[in-house]
């Protein structure tokens, strides 16, 4: 079987015959060209496709990263301005503790920090070292600021159970230490405290903080309120109208622990103040002038 092909022109004409077997070779290779042309025209535009979207990918990573770089720069900022404000308050904290410490009597070198923890060092790299180092002082001042806080306490517990000023607010001292004439004998005898007369009724104050170890009464002195104020110091507030104080209770300089009267061997209102040091009684007129 054989095909004819007829071209006729103007000026020419043209006659080829070809058979079917040859006919059918020439469409087959046709075709293997135009798939072969098809598939390498279609590889180059996915690889470009490809391409593209990898780079576009790359470049939104490399928005991120910039994005990123400026948020931790901001960060960073933000922590080393946090840096700066803790370090002046503890600059702040250093100058206080040195002030309350020389008032306190103590030695204010021994509640100061090194030169070193004082500052953050500007050549530090590494941030995490600095806020390491920010850490470590502040434990530092809080351990000499504890350490402070319990000297001062102990100073001010001394100074408050230290025996200062008189029993009353009011009234005037009518006897005094040492041998005078009975009030009732008339004979000489020693007379072992103070006596500050007073109108009855009135406050009677304790002269140290302390801790009540009498509240009653007793042979002779009437209502009777003793303190133990440490240090093998003691004192007495006798002839009392009404005790506001029991045995146990802590008492403060100043407090109100009785209200002056004239119970037991008493002639008149009046407070019977003594002081006694290791159970013996002294002169409490160098206690009343401190």
């Amino acid at each position: 079987m054989s095909f004819t092909i007829l071209y006729k022109g103007k000026n020419r004409r043209f006659v080829k015959r070809i058979s079917a077997r040859k006919l059918l070779s020439l469409s087959v290779i046709a075709s293997i060209i135009f798939l072969i042309s098809s598939r390498s025209t279609e590889s180059v535009y996915e690889n470009h496709v490809r391409v593209n979207v990898i780079k576009t990918g790359l470049e939104q990573q490399a928005n991120l990263v910039d994005q990123l770089k400026v948020n931790t720069q901001q960060q960073v900022g933000g922590i080393v301005n946090q840096l700066a404000i803790l370090q002046n308050r503890i600059n702040q904290m250093e100058l206080l503790t040195a002030t309350m410490a020389e008032k306190a009597g103590l030695n204010k070198e021994d509640f100061t920090l090194s030169e070193e923890m004082q500052t953050l060092n500007a050549t530090e790299s590494s941030l995490t070292n600095q806020i390491n180092k920010m850490s470590e002082t502040l434990d530092f001042k809080i351990q000499q600021l504890t350490a402070l806080e319990s000297l001062m306490l102990g100073l001010n517990i001394e100074r408050e159970s230290e025996l200062a000023g008189r029993p009353v607010d009011t009234g005037w001292l009518s006897s005094y230490y040492g041998v005078r004439k009975d009030p009732f004998t008339g004979r000489p005898s020693m007379h072992k405290g103070l006596d500050f007369a007073g109108k009855e009724g009135e406050d009677v104050i304790a002269t140290g903080a302390g801790v009540v170890t009498w509240s009653g009464d007793r042979y002779g002195y009437g209502k009777l309120v003793e303190i133990d104020h440490g240090n093998g110091l003691r004192t007495r507030y006798g002839h009392n109208a009404q005790l506001s104080v029991e045995v146990g209770d802590v008492v403060t300089k100043g407090q109100g622990i009785a209200l002056v009267g004239n119970t037991g061997r008493s002639t008149g209102a009046h407070v019977h103040y003594e002081v006694l040091k290791n159970g013996q009684q002294v002169d409490p007129l160098p206690f009343i002038y401190r």
